[in-house]
């Protein structure tokens, strides 16, 4: 196994076009979702949850993507619209982190939602730790109401990212970082 701090420093997004199968098994499934709910909790309520999409399941939901899109794009193309349909079957595995922010008499909504956010980075980290690859996306579905009740969110729900688990295809590429110089300073200095 990797170092944790390797591990880090060399966990790298990879389009889900890029990602192969076979994806994680059943058991390896449960284990990224038990590390994504490991995140920082302020009064314990929870603020997400998780969909998954695998096998055919993919393919379902598609459908409802590409549904809605011809509903909102009646000029589409049959390319546009199969485009669509496959917009959670390009990774073996995608997992959806609903955050389920809501208005508390003491936890600040955006408490909540950045708790959501890091369980979609768990989850990202986990599957680069167990040698898959992953990209967190939303893309124009993830803002869709209508997809988001196709999908079976509440009315409250919002999509933090769908995240695409796979293989890499091939070594990913680094990309340049920012110099930390222009993004991080000291107090007072």
């Amino acid at each position: 196994m990797i170092d944790a701090l390797e591990l880090l420093k060399t966990r790298r997004s990879v389009k889900p076009i890029e990602l192969s199968g076979p994806g994680p098994t059943s058991a390896q499934i449960e284990m990224l979702l038990t590390i994504a709910s490991r995140v920082p909790d302020h009064g314990k309520l929870t603020p997400w949850r998780f969909i998954i999409f695998g096998g055919e399941d993919r393919l379902r939901a598609g459908e409802a993507i590409s549904k809605i899109f011809r509903s909102n794009n009646p000029q589409a193309t049959a390319e546009q619209i199969e485009f669509e349909s496959n917009r959670l079957a390009r990774a073996p595995l995608v997992i959806a982190v609903v955050s389920r922010a809501a208005p508390h008499v003491k936890i600040p909504e955006w408490e909540q939602t950045l708790s959501a956010g890091a369980a979609a980075m768990n989850l990202v980290t986990a599957a680069h730790a167990m040698g898959y690859a992953a990209s967190w996306l939303t893309e124009w579905y993830a803002y869709d109401r209508a997809v988001l009740d196709a999908l079976g969110l509440a009315s409250h729900e919002k999509i933090a990212g769908f995240v695409h688990i796979g293989r890499p295809s091939q070594p990913p590429q680094d990309r340049d970082r920012p110099k930390l110089s222009n993004i991080a300073r000291r107090y007072g200095g």
